[in-house]
């Protein structure tokens, strides 16, 4: 009898109306992901109209360039692992020729790998067809591309190719190779770096997104190893 309006509406708002935050972080997600893709597709014309005047400018817009294309990347990651939480991930398995997602994959990193002056090659017969999600493939790939763009030297190979009844996806580099962390342990046992900002969210999106394609062989899987084709490191994707 004697609660105030105000007092009613804070048991309201702090009681009766608990905050879904796990909702609230994947609807803010979202957001900077559309906003951070206007900026990406802004500093891309931006370069194709103005072009860098020298080596130190090239310099900058590739680092513009991997920054905004690494973080869209990890915003994606999250909002897919968010749905496969959640169990409204839609996967769609049909028919594809790899040798057009690995080429679109590459026609979208083109400023990326340009301004860093990385070549990539690629190896895979044009005929060879599999079963897969090409949008949750596609992402997984162009994550491994923009990464690697950073760590090569000048150098990248994308193959893919029929292994024992499954389709192999390598990607390639020309760099030092990867840390001993993650060649010895399971993926939940690699730590997260505090010191460069590696949360290994891409390695944990490339596994879920492995494990949801699954036949009577079994689901994808990945592997991790140096001394590569190029000497550096070599990530591989199998699907069934």
């Amino acid at each position: 009898m004697n609660s105030s309006p105000e007092q009613k509406g804070d048991n309201q708002i702090s009681g009766e109306t608990p905050i879904d935050f796990s909702f609230v972080l994947a609807s803010s997600v979202h957001d900077m992901k559309n906003s951070l893709g206007m900026l990406l597709n802004t500093l891309a014309a931006m370069v194709a109209s103005s072009p860098p005047k020298d080596a130190e400018q090239a310099r900058f817009f590739s680092v513009l360039e991997y920054e905004a294309a690494r973080i869209n990347g990890e915003l994606v990651q999250l909002l897919s692992l968010y749905r496969m939480d959640e169990h409204t991930m839609s996967v769609v398995i049909d028919e594809h020729h790899p040798i057009d997602t690995i080429e679109e994959q590459i026609a979208r990193n083109d400023t990326l790998l340009k301004s860093r002056n990385v070549s990539i090659g690629v190896d895979c017969d044009t005929d060879l067809v599999w079963y897969f999600d090409n949008e949750l493939i596609g992402g997984v790939l162009n994550n491994l591309i923009v990464n690697c763009a950073r760590y090569s030297r000048e150098q990248l190979l994308v193959s893919a190719f029929e292994d024992k009844g499954f389709l192999c996806i390598s990607v390639a580099d020309d760099g030092q190779g990867y840390p001993d962390n993650m060649l010895m342990g399971a993926l939940p046992q690699i730590p997260v770096s505090f010191g460069s900002g590696n949360t290994r969210l891409g390695l944990l999106f490339t596994r879920k997104v492995l494990e949801l394609h699954k036949s009577k062989k079994g689901h994808g899987y990945m592997t991790i190893a140096n001394n590569g084709p190029l000497g550096g490191g070599v990530l591989k994707l199998f699907l069934p």
